[in-house]
């Protein structure tokens, strides 16, 4: 028996996640968890409060299976750190870029399930942003700038549209009414930036936007992020430079920039609009973001 298989296990299914989608999984998983792991309980709580607490009051160190997508982990995320628990993950999710870091996205979801409840947990770095007196941990990715504005108008995208495709989508309609942002970044101290800047992004897994290897040397055990910085860009040049972040090319751009660091101190005129794990945030005018090294247990290959 490994020790995982001896830690207090609950499986916690988000409904919703990309677009109900999991939800019309669950009876299959409730099967599957009554021929091979019937001690475990399968939750489908209607609220992000609700999952919380469900999450409290699970014995510190449980092992929590979490079926959804960035979203749902990126809500739990402060409750799995505060309590200790390990993660597994069953990936449902629209984006699934957390799964892609912990080579999971490529599993049939019984394989990955079978790994989320009796895999061995690893050390995963964690981000943390701390913007408008309020601290954000985020697991995958912290758009800043343009693809933020992506990532909100994404969020807002009809439920049928899925994947790349509602990145993309998303992406021609802020391109349509492109904002510039004047940006100062310190990374560890240093100032690296100063002017106009189309995205300041950080990211802690190789890919966001449902698989755009935006940060392709990123990796999650590493205790560092990854900053992606893009200069100043019209709406033709930033439309030009899409199909390099899909093939991952856009590291050739003389206007962008790939730096790695423990903390980053950014100053931006007007604020930038925010998305961890492309979940919205407040727009700011002054962030700080740290990394977390080895802050959560997570079940990865």
């Amino acid at each position: 028996m490994s020790a995982s298989d001896q830690r207090p296990a609950l499986l916690l299914l988000n409904p919703r996640a990309a677009g109900g989608r999991a939800g019309r999984l669950a009876p299959k998983i409730q099967s599957w968890l009554q021929q091979h792991a019937s001690q475990v309980p399968l939750h489908q709580p209607d609220s992000v409060a609700a999952a919380r607490a469900l999450l409290q009051v699970a014995p510190p160190g449980s092992r929590v299976v979490l079926a959804g997508g960035d979203g749902s982990l990126h809500q739990m995320l402060p409750t799995l750190l505060a309590q200790g628990h390990e993660l597994g993950l069953l990936p449902c999710g629209t984006g699934n870029d957390s799964a892609r870091a912990f080579g999971l996205h490529r599993l049939a979801w019984p394989e990955a399930l079978h790994l989320a409840l009796h895999g061995p947990a690893r050390r995963t770095d964690v981000g943390e942003v701390v913007a408008n007196g309020q601290a954000t941990p985020f697991i995958s990715s912290l758009a800043a700038g343009f693809d933020a504005a992506v990532a909100q108008r994404a969020l807002r995208a009809p439920a049928w549209l899925r994947g790349l495709p509602r990145y993309l989508q998303a992406t021609l309609a802020e391109l349509a009414a492109l904002r510039r942002f004047h940006i100062q970044a310190q990374l560890d101290g240093q100032l690296v930036h100063a002017g106009d800047t189309l995205f300041a992004s950080v990211l802690n897994t190789p890919s966001y936007g449902s698989g755009m290897p935006v940060a392709p040397d990123a990796r999650i055990d590493d205790g560092q992020l990854n900053l992606v910085l893009a200069g100043r860009f019209g709406p033709v040049g930033a439309l030009a430079m899409m199909p390099l972040l899909l093939a991952g090319l856009h590291t050739r751009h003389p206007r962008v920039a790939l730096h790695t660091m423990t903390q980053l101190q950014l100053r931006a005129d007007p604020p930038l609009p925010l998305a961890a794990d492309g979940e919205a945030l407040p727009d700011a005018a002054e962030m700080t973001v740290r990394v977390r090294p080895g802050a959560l247990a997570v079940v990865r290959r």
